[in-house]
């Protein structure tokens, strides 16, 4: 029996699915409001080498382009929410906060990475800071996603070792 098949594995599953959605959405959240809102480095679609908005009506148009793309973010995190609930009532689900948090920090390195390589990469509609070091700004993302999927995999892994409490009541 593989460490993947065991009765422990199992009942972790609803917890981790539910923690992949929240990190993805969360990731989404804090790349749309660091990135776009705060530092306005990018918006989702950019035309201009700068990426800055050159009249209104392109501030409108990257405003609802942005506004897409934070209502699949919150989506994503409206799922997360609906899973964790259904974990939270499933008799035989483990609960550990260290799965939560490993699977939140791995969804959102998993976010971070198919962003990434679809958005900066094959499409090349932004990159995370246009000009001329922006390789290494998109290369740096694409590092940052795979660290914090790293970092959730181990917590996940070494939550799976705790004891932990099932979420029957």
């Amino acid at each position: 029996m593989t460490a993947a098949s065991t009765p422990a594995a199992a009942a972790a599953r609803p917890l981790i699915a539910a923690g992949l959605l929240l990190g993805m959405g969360l990731g989404g959240f804090a790349d749309g409001i660091i990135l776009h809102q705060i530092l306005q480095w990018h918006h989702l679609v950019c035309r201009a080498a700068t990426c800055h908005p050159t009249s209104i009506e392109d501030l409108q148009r990257t405003n609802v382009q942005d506004g897409f793309f934070h209502l699949g973010v919150w989506a994503l995190t409206l799922l997360g929410n609906i899973a964790l609930f259904r974990a939270g009532r499933g008799r035989d689900t483990i609960w550990s906060g260290k799965i939560l948090a490993g699977a939140m920090l791995a969804g959102w390195g998993l976010f971070n990475l198919v962003e990434g390589i679809i958005d900066h990469h094959i499409l090349q509609i932004h990159h995370v800071r246009p000009g001329p070091h922006q390789s290494a700004w998109d290369l740096g993302f694409l590092g940052f996603g795979i660290a914090l999927l790293l970092i959730g995999s181990a917590l996940i892994r070494g939550g799976a070792g705790e004891k932990a409490v099932s979420a029957a009541r």
